[in-house]
């Protein structure tokens, strides 16, 4: 961190103070007298964007800051860029993960095969798509057959598994309702959960970028 510090020609009476600052930020302070090659890969991400930050950047370029990390980490990264971001710093973030886009950025732009295929605020890309809507719910007994019943509902586009959850895609979610009801009531069991939803941001990207759904899977068409 200090040799960091050098190289961006902090001055040597902040390097400490900021050094300092940014290990506790990052719950790496009590470790600070340790060797970094026996730190966590979550470890070692926080202490690189500590190291991007001693500077106190007004700009922050960040490649996939939370990929493949542990829940702590990624949850630490995710406040610091949300408090660096609500301090006026500019941060732009690459990342495959649409939900992680859609919670942390003010806009977002969807690049298809390198070109920009849409650039805006999260809620106003999936207001482009309204006509995409879905149900998820869950039951209090699941199985295999149930995604296959639940494709053959009228009005139903398209099932997929979430985790426990089932999430179907409709233009009619009332009528949707209405048949998982009574569907719950023929086999004996019982909505845990049911929720509408409008179109996601991950809606957003397959229709923009050419994908559909197939199988519960995600393929490319022509």
């Amino acid at each position: 961190m200090i040799f960091s510090a050098e190289l961006y020609h902090v001055a040597r009476k902040e390097r400490e103070k900021k050094t300092n600052e940014l290990l506790t930020i990052f719950g790496l302070h009590e470790r600070r007298n340790d060797k970094v090659h026996g730190f966590s890969k979550g470890m070692k991400r926080r202490l690189t964007l500590a190291m991007g930050l001693v500077n106190s950047p007004c700009l922050l370029f960040l490649d996939e800051p939370t990929s493949g990390l542990d829940v702590q980490s990624n949850l630490i990264i995710r406040d610091v860029v949300t408090d660096l971001v609500r301090e006026g710093v500019t941060v732009f973030l690459t990342t495959h993960n649409i939900e992680e886009a859609n919670v942390m950025c003010d806009r977002v732009a969807i690049i298809n095969k390198g070109k920009i295929a849409a650039i805006d605020a999260p809620e106003r890309l999936k207001k482009t798509i309204q006509s995409v809507q879905s149900i998820e719910l869950s039951f209090n007994h699941s199985s295999t057959d149930q995604l296959d019943d639940l494709r053959h509902f009228p009005m139903v586009n398209d099932v997929k598994k979430v985790g426990d959850k089932f999430k179907l895609y409709t233009q009619d979610p009332s009528e949707v309702i209405d048949a998982v009801m009574v569907y719950a009531h023929m086999h004996n069991l019982k909505v845990i959960s049911i929720t509408t939803l409008g179109p996601s941001l991950e809606d957003v990207f397959i229709r923009l970028t050419g994908l559909q759904r197939a199988g519960g899977a995600v393929r490319a068409i022509d």
